[in-house]
Protein backbone atom coordinates (compact mmCIF):
# COMPACT_ATOMS: atom_id res chain seq x y z
CA UNK A 1 0.00 0.00 0.00
CA UNK A 2 1.15 3.26 -0.62
CA UNK A 3 0.59 6.75 1.30
CA UNK A 4 0.59 9.88 -0.52
CA UNK A 5 -0.56 13.71 0.67
CA UNK A 6 -4.44 14.67 0.35
CA UNK A 7 -5.02 18.21 0.82
CA UNK A 8 -3.60 18.73 4.71
CA UNK A 9 -4.53 14.52 5.53
CA UNK A 10 -2.53 11.60 4.50
CA UNK A 11 -4.36 9.18 2.22
CA UNK A 12 -3.55 5.34 1.82
CA UNK A 13 -4.14 3.43 -1.39
CA UNK A 14 -5.91 0.01 -1.19
CA UNK A 15 -4.92 -2.34 -3.65
CA UNK A 16 -7.15 -3.85 -6.01
CA UNK A 17 -7.35 -7.65 -4.24
CA UNK A 18 -8.40 -5.24 -0.71
CA UNK A 19 -11.03 -3.23 -3.21
CA UNK A 20 -12.37 -7.07 -4.15
CA UNK A 21 -11.82 -8.56 -1.35
CA UNK A 22 -13.89 -5.97 0.82
CA UNK A 23 -16.53 -5.43 -2.02
CA UNK A 24 -15.22 -1.28 -1.87
CA UNK A 25 -16.58 1.05 -4.18
CA UNK A 26 -15.88 5.12 -4.17
CA UNK A 27 -17.02 6.99 -1.26
CA UNK A 28 -17.55 3.75 1.32
CA UNK A 29 -16.20 4.03 5.13
CA UNK A 30 -13.92 2.02 5.92
CA UNK A 31 -11.87 1.31 9.50
CA UNK A 32 -8.57 0.95 10.22
CA UNK A 33 -7.61 -0.89 13.38
CA UNK A 34 -3.92 -0.86 14.45
CA UNK A 35 -2.35 -2.56 17.59
CA UNK A 36 0.77 -1.26 19.10
CA UNK A 37 2.72 -4.00 17.50
CA UNK A 38 2.27 -2.05 13.92
CA UNK A 39 -0.07 -5.02 12.85
CA UNK A 40 -3.43 -3.10 11.37
CA UNK A 41 -6.48 -4.61 10.03
CA UNK A 42 -8.81 -2.68 7.50
CA UNK A 43 -12.99 -3.47 7.69
CA UNK A 44 -15.60 -1.68 5.80
CA UNK A 45 -18.38 -0.04 7.80
CA UNK A 46 -21.41 -1.36 7.80
CA UNK A 47 -24.35 0.26 5.90
CA UNK A 48 -27.41 1.56 8.09
CA UNK A 49 -28.96 -1.30 6.00
CA UNK A 50 -26.74 -3.93 7.12
CA UNK A 51 -26.52 -2.83 10.64
CA UNK A 52 -30.89 -3.63 10.46
CA UNK A 53 -30.66 -6.98 9.20
CA UNK A 54 -27.73 -8.06 11.79
CA UNK A 55 -30.43 -7.12 14.50
CA UNK A 56 -33.01 -9.06 12.94
CA UNK A 57 -31.13 -11.77 13.56
CA UNK A 58 -31.38 -11.39 17.00
CA UNK A 59 -35.48 -11.80 16.66
CA UNK A 60 -36.60 -14.41 18.79
CA UNK A 61 -33.89 -15.25 20.83
CA UNK A 62 -35.48 -13.25 23.79
CA UNK A 63 -37.25 -15.32 26.49
CA UNK A 64 -40.95 -15.62 25.80
CA UNK A 65 -42.11 -13.82 29.11
CA UNK A 66 -39.83 -10.85 28.91
CA UNK A 67 -41.27 -7.57 28.91
CA UNK A 68 -39.06 -4.21 28.27
CA UNK A 69 -40.79 -1.37 30.35
CA UNK A 70 -40.09 2.16 29.19
CA UNK A 71 -42.11 3.97 31.41
CA UNK A 72 -40.26 2.53 34.66
CA UNK A 73 -36.69 2.79 33.30
CA UNK A 74 -37.63 6.46 32.50
CA UNK A 75 -40.28 7.33 35.72
CA UNK A 76 -39.39 11.17 36.17
CA UNK A 77 -41.18 10.75 40.09
CA UNK A 78 -38.56 8.80 41.39
CA UNK A 79 -35.46 11.40 41.04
Amino acid sequence: MQVAKWGNSLAVRLPASVVDALELKEGDDIEIYADRSGAFSVSKKPTVTERIERLRQYRGRLPSDFKFDRESLGDRDSR
